[in-house]
């Protein structure tokens, strides 16, 4: 599975292209075309290889990493699922990759189109009154959310310090929340791993902006008193906010705006299966009730006598939150995945996933512990703590799984969970995905008990063993360097 350095491929003369003769008029006397002062002084230090050497060496490179294209990725909480390649046809069209956000209106309609139609289509799976399309990722999306509930309560003439998160919540919540000013008001989770609906009536007041929550939640369960927590919460005038990157779980069978949530943002990379990986792009569409639209990053797209355009005069508005409107080719992707699948396939989405994480939850329930629920939603938590007693970590188990061909679940997180395996198939794996993982997943927890150490050393099969991880983030040495004789 070892693949060599280029240079090691290389071979004096080899080359790997053609280049036409230069056409650029050289004086008689000058030797050269360039100043002297752009000349190199010393050759470049470039391997000489064949074309094809080019195209296997990074080819080769390419099939040593996992990806949803070659491996099955049970990251929980990040709905790593197949994004099918139409989407990235359609969004690579030559109508769209020509277009360039300062031209006229007039000569954009087809793409204000899509945007605004696209917009309306978040509206009605999600049951809110407007949506923005302008930010750039989920984590984005809750700080535009928590900028909105401040310039809310300004205009309420109030001045509101606290938000409320719970325990489970995703860690970019109390983040988004911080970085807009806010104090963060921690609530423990019940013995059944929802809101704590009681602890929740001793902290609310008429200081808190905002409620946080995660629905299902981080545990990959629903919280069942959602519609009770909406009243509390609305009983002092605050907000609740939905981190929706669980989405995946409720598309076609439950409108988040039907449980009272007032702001929510969605993962075009995770729900609506776009590329998600690689540091982006992304997008996170942030939705609003109808006394928040006021609030919204201007512009907004609006259609009147049948064309299409963008509405600036917003006084209340928090103001532009990234430059032009939003991650368009995310967005193409998300329009042209929801056309695919039609009204009728959302539901078939969120069963699927449903079923596939029951299943798999049940495979599994004999042989690892899974501390909340009979049941679960699109995801589900297990603990490896009992294998302490073995010597044996979470973390030796993801690097095990390595070894059998499949990507690690979420480890350590969410943090209310010791020893945390956090589980999420998605609903694009078939069952015999799902059986061969869990076999494998058997396996190893057997091999925790009757063979630690293959475990403690692994992976074995990969091109690198395992890493000193700390040293690897904080020195990562990625460049090679010609040794000198």
């Amino acid at each position: 599975m070892l693949e060599k350095l280029i240079f090691e491929k290389s071979s004096p003369g080899r080359t790997a292209y053609s280049l036409p003769e230069c056409d650029v008029p050289v004086e008689a006397n000058d030797t050269t075309p360039l100043p002297e002062r752009f000349l190199r002084k010393n050759t470049a230090e470039l391997p000489e290889v064949a074309e094809i050497d080019v195209v296997r060496h990074f080819t080769r490179l390419s099939q040593l990493n996992f990806s949803v294209d070659t491996n099955f990725y049970p990251l929980g909480s990040c709905t790593m699922k197949y994004n099918p390649k139409i989407n990235e046809d359609v969004s690579s069209y030559e109508g769209f990759v020509n277009l360039h956000p300062y031209q006229n209106q007039e000569q954009c309609q087809g793409i204000l189109q899509i945007l605004y139609e696209f917009e309306r289509t978040l509206i009605g799976i999600c049951g809110m009154d407007a949506f923005s399309l302008q930010p750039a990722a989920g984590a984005h999306g809750e700080f535009i959310g928590m900028l909105i509930s401040r310039a809310y309560n300004v205009k309420e003439g109030r001045r509101r310090n606290k938000i409320i998160i719970p325990d489970s919540a995703h860690g970019t919540n109390p983040a988004s929340a911080s970085m807009c000013g806010f104090d963060i008001v921690e609530i423990k989770s019940n013995s059944q791993g929802l809101v704590d609906i009681e602890a929740l009536k001793r902290i609310i007041d008429n200081d808190v902006s905002a409620l946080m929550l995660t629905n299902p939640n981080t545990l990959g369960l629903f919280e069942k008193d959602i519609l009770k927590i909406a009243e509390i919460v609305h009983d002092v005038d605050a907000l609740l906010y939905l981190d929706g990157a669980n989405m995946d779980a409720m598309l076609g069978i439950a409108r988040p705006g039907d449980m009272g949530i007032d702001m929510l943002h969605l993962n075009l990379h995770k729900t609506f299966s776009t590329p998600h990986g690689g540091g982006g792009p992304g997008a996170g569409p942030l939705g609003v009730v109808k006394k928040l639209i006021p609030f919204l990053p201007a512009p907004i797209i609006i259609k009147k006598d049948n064309s299409y355009g963008w509405q600036y005069d917003f006084p209340d508005s928090i103001g532009r939150v990234k430059p032009f409107y939003g991650n368009i080719g995310v967005i193409i992707r998300a329009y042209a995945y929801l056309v695919s699948v039609g009204s009728e396939g959302l539901g078939k989405i969120s069963e699927s996933a449903l079923v596939n994480a029951n299943y798999l939850r049940k495979r599994l329930s004999d042989y690892i512990e899974i501390p909340y629920g009979e049941r679960c939603m699109h995801e589900f938590v297990a603990s490896t703590r009992k294998l302490k007693a073995n010597g044996i970590t979470t973390l030796d188990i993801a690097k095990r799984l390595l070894d059998y061909g499949f990507h690690s679940p979420t480890i350590y997180f969410p943090l209310i969970v010791e020893d945390a395996l956090m589980i999420e198939p998605t609903d694009t794996e078939t069952r015999e995905t799902l059986d061969e993982f869990a076999d494998a997943l058997i396996k190893i927890l057997k091999e925790a008990k009757t063979n630690p150490e293959i475990l403690k050393k692994a992976p074995h099969n990969t091109p690198v063993s395992r890493l000193d991880e700390v040293q690897a983030a904080r020195k990562p040495d990625l460049r090679w360097r010609k040794e000198l004789s």
